[in-house]
């Protein structure tokens, strides 16, 4: 049985993919809808409570506004107030996001650590993004937020960087490529390269749980088997959709 959780309007929330900054509803529906998800999300236990800091979201959202260069995105805003929002309650040490594209889904991930929108201090926040100009142009976004170098995009394969990462890996972020021949179906391979180094109680993230769900079919068979993870969640408040799992 697939745990999840689904707003009423998924499937007509919409937004302007070269136009990521632009309103899409009032802050007090995306709020609502945000925190309807995190409180599934503690009631089966993939997080401990569904606190976060709503003016260092706002602080984050703005930096990001005036330091990105986003060519397009599809991390609706929505999807980035519940990125920001896991990492803020998960606050990892090392967190990895692999198929980073321009850094902002990299970002929304890591900024609960680094720049404004800083909650806590991390360890390694580790950008992937297989593509070197995109790599660059990534990296280059986040040394503007980020001058500390915690957080920093590398351009390399995920499956590599997390094999070799010689650390545990907090929080795990899915959202590469890997072609014509596997596409999302990637995800599986980059969880399982780094596995013995997710320790309980850590989160993996998978972005396109609902538009590449076909492709991810092994992969969300694997997260929702209690053998592999304790519990996932299947959060739908986008066409997109985040399968949310913890070890």
């Amino acid at each position: 049985m697939v745990t999840e959780y689904r707003s009423s309007d998924w499937d007509t929330y919409t937004m302007d993919y070269h136009q990521p900054h632009l309103e899409v509803e009032p802050a007090e529906q995306e709020i609502a809808v945000v925190d309807g998800a995190l409180r599934m999300l503690r009631q089966v236990g993939v997080v401990p409570h569904t606190d976060y800091d709503e003016e260092k979201l706002l602080a984050h959202r703005q930096a990001v506004r005036e330091l990105f260069e986003i060519p397009w995105t599809a991390i609706t805003p929505r999807m980035q107030r519940l990125l920001y929002a896991l990492n803020a309650i998960k606050q990892p040490r090392n967190m990895i996001a692999a198929g980073v594209f321009c850094g902002n889904t990299f970002i929304s991930n890591a900024g609960a650590a680094v720049g404004p929108g800083a909650c806590y201090t991390a360890g390694n926040l580790i950008g992937v993004e297989i593509v070197p100009a995109e790599a660059e142009r990534a990296e280059r976004n986040v040394r503007r937020l980020d001058p500390s170098g915690t957080a920093r995009v590398v351009a390399a394969d995920a499956v590599d960087v997390v094999a070799e990462f010689d650390d545990q890996i907090g929080l795990l972020y899915l959202d590469a490529d890997g072609g014509p021949d596997r596409g999302k179906g990637i995800y599986l391979e980059i969880l399982q390269a780094g596995l013995d180094r997710i320790p309980p109680g850590s989160l993996v993230l998978a972005h396109n749980s609902v538009n590449c769900e076909e492709r991810l079919r092994a992969y969300l068979g694997f997260v929702r088997d209690p053998a592999n993870c304790a519990a996932s969640v299947n959060v739908i408040f986008d066409r997109e959709g985040l399968e949310v799992s913890v070890r």
